[in-house]
Parts: structure tokens; C-alpha cells; sequence
């Protein structure tokens, strides 16, 4: 029978975000556009872009200038896993499926991209057939063909090397022992994937997997030819099928894309290519990135993620800078994860002193309060399908802890005194910084005595807190953290990070190293149920059953204050990435 993604969409209701895990060297002049910074562009007001396009316009030429705090885990979109890098690298990189370019609940809807049309899902489930537009082309000119499909899905899921973007595919193809395209060079040795022309591709899987088509809208299925990947280095020199291609990457520094002049706009209904020129800034300040954007001198903050608590209180008292602004919900629930691996987070109730010691009202603060988000209880977030509502720890009345139930658990796990403890945290994430004090004042208060350790964002996966050896022997008790649905289901949004059989030695996402087997079997049960009813339901038993296990401490269903500048066109809140349409920004001359 034919997949679509009717079911799924059915079952969205009225959700309207959905995504993943989120996370600046000076790029040269160009122009900022007129209209500057501070002022509402044509009128706009407060969330209009969450609706609706504002400053609509098909101008083109000028300067995109995005900033960023930190430097991305890679430009490779086989190997990256941050929300806003999804969206980014749409730009340059184009998968089998992608979503409708729309704000609001029509944006959820899955079209093709790179394929024809959504997959053909056999009879049992187990194979998944896509035919690929003819006549597209990469920015050398050539075409794009299905081996080079296949091998995008061998190099970012079967190998050693490339290891911060999620492995879907690994676990749910067929690839009977297959090494890699590093190790074996013989594209013909992966049978999971069969290309029997140039157009098709077939997905041979180990059991039915109900949303595969959502899966295949991820960038590792962006193609990738086997002549031109250099393995890590392939994020310098990406070949594109997008609008844009890469001029110049200087890791950690800058990045530039110019025109894709081997772009067809008639094979592609989701972007535009309007500037001439698009810059990334890394390892920006973050407080001065919002000073800049509320300039006019930069238009974009990459991350996607709002602006720091500084500009939020100028912005939210200042009627004409808030007018400039949405305040979407976000697809992330923020949160730690507490490592049951690393003592004496080993024992259940040691952990839950620390659920029921935690102040919520101090940990929301950071993200800015009731503005930033709802104080969350559970692992999924309210949108999520699947989500229920519930409450396993119930910190007060006024959610600040109940001090007295975390020391009848510290008692319980042999520390009536509490202990010692360590928390990891993004060191450039300045509310992620700040939610890692609230949670050391927090157990302060019945004795547990917590050490704030900072990491850069760019290897934290790869080298820190997603390193369960690095987290064991530096004593990582607890590591702050975020998390967005990979598309908009439960299972979109947990497998990643509760699954024990995705446990990696690095770029690791769970981080709590829970491997349940009823969690597992669970999960497996939900994906192979093809009634969105009853799979919705196996979701909330999963998160059910991870908040028992106590090492997952939520703290707010996020919410973000994005700022568009005057001078920024095209501007519309995309609800499968919960920030900007990066692919169709324009800026004003």
C-alpha cells in the first residue's frame, strides 16, 4: 500500500511544533538592509509570525546574516543532531521528504522533496520504495543519483566516525553486519538499501516501522556521492542540492553559502533563494548577539533558541521591540539527566531526593519565566502526540520542593547527609548556566553538595556529557540538557533518549544510560502499530514508565522570544523546527 502521513496528521490535532535536539571569527560587511533593527516590520505585531508570513517579499539580493554562541557539532548533514541545523542545512542539503513550507498546523504536513512522492510501504512493512525526481542536480552540475542516497545512508549511520547525528537507520534497516563505507568500499555489500535503477530506492527493514516517512525527512537521507565524501572534512566541502552552496568553511569560525546556480526551483515547492550571500558567525557572545540583532546589524541567532534574559527584560518592557517578537511554543522540553551509572545516582532513591529537592520556580527563571515555559512534569511535552499529563513528584504547593520527602529518600539510599555530586552544563549556554546554579542552590538545601562543570556546546555529545566514559570517570552526576521531538510523535520524540540499545560511546543523547527493557519492548510494540490511537497510548506508558526510573528531571515545556529584525523578509515561526524558516528569509535592500 501507499505510506502518507494522513494518519499522523489526523492524529496531530491542533499540535502545532515539533523537533529535535537544539544547541561565532567575523564574517565580512554586506548589507544589513534598510529599516534597521528595533522597529516592527510592516506593522507587525507581537506572535504575528506564528500565524502568518510577515514582511512578506520576493526581493532579492543582499546579505543573511546569521550568529552563533558555539560552533555546530558539524555542517555534514549526515552528522549533525541540532534542531536548528536541520532547518540550516535545508539550504544546501535535500532529503527524500521534507515538511510544507506553512506556519501554523498546515507546516506539519509531509511533502516530497527528493523523492516523487511519499514511500510505498509493502504489504508486511518491511520494505519502503521511493523514486526520486529526475534531472536534479548537484552544484557541480552532475546528477543526483539513488546510489548516492544509499551511500548517504551508509556513511552517517554505519560508520565509526561520524557519530553526532541519531542512527534511525542503523537500528531499523536490514543491513545484516554490514561495517560501513569506510571499511568496505563495496556499496553492493549494503543490502539494506536497494537502488535497482538510478531513480529508486528501497528500504529493506528488520520489522515494520509505521513512520518512515518521517524518518527519511531527516538530512541523512540528503544525498551524498561516494567520490566526493572525505569523511569528516565532507562539512567543508558538502555537495549541495539546495538553493545555496558552500563558498567558504572555516570550522569553528565562519561559514558562507552563495547561490546554487544548478538549483531548479521547479523540482523544489519548499524554498527560495532570495539573498545573494548567506554568513554564519561562530562562537558569538550571546548577549552580544541579541544586542546585535536588535541593531539591525545581524538578523538571525542560528541557535533558534530566544534571546538571553537581559534582552527579554528590555524587549518585554518596550511595546515597539516586543512587536518585533514571537513567542512560540518550542518543541523542547528542558530539562537534566541524572546518570545512573555514576554514584550514587545508581540507587533510585537517590535520585528521587533529588526530583523532589528541586525548586521549579528557580529553574524556570533562567528560561524566563512563565514567558519561557510551563514547568514541566513529564518526559514528552504538550506537543507531542501521545502526551498525557502527570506528576510522579509533586514538589509543593508552590513548586519550590518538598525538602522533607528529598531527605526520606536521601535517607532511603543510605545518604542521610546528603553527598557530592557534579553538574555539566553547555558553558556558553548562558540560561543553561544559570538553571544549573537554581539546581545547586536547590539540593544545597538538604545537603547535597553540587559542582558546576562547563563544556563547550560543539563537542559536548561527541567529548563530554554524550561520552558515557568521560561522564564515569569525571563523576557527571547530572547533566542539563534539551530535547525536541525528531518528528511529531512520541516516538519522534523519545526513542533517541530513553532507548538503552541507543547508548553510544560517544555522541551519546541517553545521557541517564537507562536501558529498561519494558521501555525498549514498548517502544518496538509502538512503532509497528499502525493505529495512531493505539500507538499514541504506548507513548504516554513510555514516558510513564522513564519518569518512575527518576533519572529524568524536567524543568520547563520551553517557550522562546524570537526577535525578527525590521530589515528580515519572509519571516514565519516553522512549527516542524519551532524557530524561523531559515530556507526562505530574505533581507530588505
Amino acid at each position: 500500500m501507499r505510506k502518507t502521513n494522513a494518519l499522523a496528521l489526523a492524529a496531530l490535532g491542533t499540535a502545532l511544533t515539533m523537533g529535535l535536539a537544539a544547541c561565532g571569527g567575523t564574517a565580512g560587511g554586506g548589507n544589513t538592509g534598510s529599516g534597521g533593527g528595533t522597529g516592527a516590520a510592516s506593522g507587525a505585531k507581537h506572535n504575528d509570525a506564528y500565524t502568518k508570513v510577515v514582511n512578506p517579499s520576493d526581493a532579492k539580493g543582499g546579505t543573511l546574516k546569521f550568529a552563533l554562541s558555539d560552533e555546530p557539532d558539524s555542517m555534514d548533514p549526515g552528522n549533525t543532531y541540532y534542531a536548528w541545523n536541520w532547518n540550516f542545512s535545508r539550504l544546501y542539503a535535500r532529503p527524500l521528504m521534507t515538511y510544507a513550507a506553512q506556519p501554523g498546523e498546515a507546516g506539519l504536513k509531509l511533502v516530497p522533496d527528493l523523492a516523487e512522492g511519499p514511500g510505498v510501504a509493502s504489504e508486511d512493512g518491511l520494505t519502503w520504495t521511493y523514486k526520486l525526481k529526475k534531472g536534479i542536480k548537484y552544484d557541480d552540475g552532475t546528477e543526483v543519483k539513488a546510489a548516492d542516497v544509499k551511500y548517504a545512508i551508509a556513511r552517517s549511520n554505519f560508520t565509526d566516525e561520524l557519530t553526532d547525528g541519531p542512527k534511525y537507520f542503523a537500528q531499523y534497516l536490514d543491513a545484516e553486519g554490514y561495517k560501513g563505507p569506510y571499511k568496505d568500499k563495496n556499496l553492493d555489500n549494503f543490502k539494506a538499501v536497494e537502488t535497482p535503477d538510478d531513480y529508486t530506492v528501497v528500504f529493506k527493514l528488520k520489522e515494520p516501522f509505521a513512520e518512515f516517512d518521517f524518518l527519511v525527512a531527516n538530512p541523512q537521507s540528503a544525498p551524498v556521492p561516494q567520490a566526493k565524501d572525505t569523511g569528516l572534512d565532507y562539512e567543508k566541502t558538502v555537495a549541495s542540492t539546495g538553493p545555496y552552496k558552500i563558498e567558504t568553511h572555516e570550522v569553528g569560525k565562519q561559514f558562507v553559502l552563495v547561490k546554487n546556480e544548478n538549483w531548479d526551483p521547479s523540482t523544489d515547492t519548499t524554498r527560495k533563494q532570495l539573498p545573494d550571500r548567506i554568513e554564519v558567525q561562530f562562537k558569538q557572545n550571546a548577549e552580544d548577539i541579541d544586542k546585535r540583532l536588535m541593531a539591525g546589524q545581524i538578523h538571525v541567532d542560528l541557535a533558534g533558541t530566544g534571546v538571553q534574559t537581559a534582552a527579554r527584560g528590555q524587549i518585554v518592557g518596550n511595546p515597539q521591540l516586543k512587536d518585533s517578537t514571537d513567542n512560540p511554543y518550542t518543541p523542547f522540553n528542558r530539562y537534566a539527566m541524572l546518570s545512573t551509572k555514576v554514584a550514587p545516582f545508581d540507587n533510585i532513591d537517590c535520585r528521587k531526593a533529588v526530583q523532589y529537592a528541586v525548586d521549579k520556580v528557580a529553574t524556570q527563571l533562567p528560561w524566563g519565566g512563565p514567558l519561557g515555559g510551563d514547568i514541566a512534569t513529564t518526559a514528552m511535552t504538550p506537543t507531542t502526540v501521545g502526551y498525557k499529563q502527570f506528576d510522579l513528584y509533586p514538589n509543593g504547593a508552590d513548586k519550590k520542593g518538598d525538602l522533607a520527602k528529598a531527605k526520606e529518600h536521601l535517607a532511603a539510599c543510605g545518604q542521610p547527609n546528603g553527598f557530592e555530586t557534579n553538574i555539566a552544563v553547555r558553558g556558553d549556554r548562558t540560561k543553561e548556566v544559570q538553571v544549573a546554579e537554581a539546581l545547586q542552590a536547590s539540593l544545597d538545601r538538604v545537603g547535597i553538595k553540587a559542582s558546576i562543570k562547563k563544556y563547550p556546546s560543539g563537542d559536548w555529545s561527541s567529548q563530554y556529557a554524550g561520552k558515557p566514559d568521560f561522564v564515569h570517570q569525571n563523576k557527571l552526576g547530572i547533566m542539563i540538557a534539551g530535547w525536541g521531538s525528531d518528528w511529531p510523535s512520541g516516538f519522534g520524540f523519545l526513542s533517541q533518549i530513553v532507548d538503552g540499545r541507543f547508548i553510544k560511546a560517544s555522541g551519546n543523547y541517553n545521557m541517564m544510560e537507562l536501558d529498561d527493557k519494558t521501555i525498549n519492548e514498548l517502544l518496538d510494540k509502538g512503532i509497528q502499530t499502525t493505529d495512531p490511537a493505539a500507538r499514541n497510548e504506548i507513548w504516554a506508558q513510555v514516558d510513564q514508565k522513564v519518569m518512575e526510573s527518576a533519572a529524568f528531571l524536567p524543568f520547563v515545556y520551553e517557550k522562546t522570544l524570537i526577535f525578527r529584525p525590521a530589515s528580515l523578509t519572509n519571516v514565519y515561526v516553522h512549527p516542524a523546527y519551532g524557530m524561523y524558516d531559515y530556507t526562505w528569509l530574505g533581507v530588505k535592500q
